[in-house]
């Protein structure tokens, strides 16, 4: 099941989704055995933003039917914290390492860029485009020539593949998938969670602290499956799938759709392991099907 991604060769098509999996956490419930048993094939960091954040105010989480709603807010250490503390161990895992980035700013991402493209240890990038722009206000994912300019802003600075992550929210997301391939990217992401809304059964108000979250898992698979054939569809570079895979056989449907790889996210705060279990049945089903 080997896969030469962008020059990367993985030893499966399954990785997580960026900011579902958090491999240092994981280490502390399992110790070693996680090196021994790692469930993807590339780890995805969480978002690293040039200044350290909080993240939204709890409550963060919201089960719905088939899913979650979550409202965690990115929550992360900034660049320099990453360096120092994530990045020696997350360097130490026995599979590729693809550093997830995102800024206010075509500049402030091509800082974040810059950084990581003198870093050995990483061997791609992956662009959150789900930011409003603070000079022209516009999420740079959800505008095709918003996200040509960021990439093409970046593109100059790292030799290291380049993923556009792409927001389901756009008007015409193939459109924002050609812009960010024509302008250099090595590969497109998608989908990132569809905005979603809870209700406090009690008071009536919003039940999330940031009142509206993204909602992931079974309950958008037929959303990332439609998106994820029409991206594939639009581009000649790879499209790496994800939305509510819970089975080998949701994994494999997005590659019939066109996925080159495929994400987990939801299905792994049910089962930490299910990267390695949906691997084996995706493995099972590659070799008796032809996608």
């Amino acid at each position: 099941m080997s896969v030469d991604f962008c020059g990367i060769e993985l030893a499966h098509p399954v990785i997580n989704g960026s900011g579902t999996f958090d491999a240092i956490a994981a280490h502390r419930a399992f110790g070693d055995e996680l090196f021994e048993r790692f469930p993807f094939a590339a780890f995805v960091s969480k978002t690293v933003t040039l200044e350290p954040r909080q993240g939204n105010p709890p409550p963060r989480l919201w089960e719905v039917p088939g899913g979650l709603i979550n409202s965690i807010g990115l929550p992360n250490k900034g660049l320099s914290g990453y360096l120092e503390h994530d990045l020696p161990f997350l360097a130490n895992l026995p599979v590729p390492l693809i550093v997830n980035v995102m800024g206010f700013s075509r500049d402030e991402v091509a800082e974040l860029v810059a950084a990581f493209a003198e870093r050995p240890e990483v061997s791609a990038l992956e662009l959150n485009v789900s930011c409003p722009n603070v000079e022209t206000g516009l999420v740079m994912g959800a505008d095709p020539g918003e996200t040509a300019r960021l990439v093409d802003r970046v593109r100059a600075l790292t030799d290291k593949p380049l993923i556009v992550k792409l927001t389901p929210n756009a008007t015409d997301v193939p459109a924002v998938a050609r812009a960010a391939e024509q302008a250099g990217a090595d590969a497109v992401s998608l989908i990132n969670t569809v905005k979603g809304m809870a209700l406090d059964p009690k008071t009536g108000g919003p039940w999330l602290g940031g009142v509206t979250g993204g909602v992931s898992g079974a309950a958008v698979r037929a959303i990332a499956l439609a998106q994820v054939h029409a991206v594939a569809q639009a581009v000649e570079i790879p499209t790496i799938g994800m939305g509510g895979v819970q089975a080998g056989r949701d994994g494999l449907d997005l590659m019939r759709a066109g996925a080159a790889l495929v994400g987990i996210g939801t299905e792994s705060f049910r089962d930490p392991a299910a990267g390695e279990r949906i691997a084996s049945e995706l493995g099972e089903l590659l070799a008796n099907s032809a996608v």
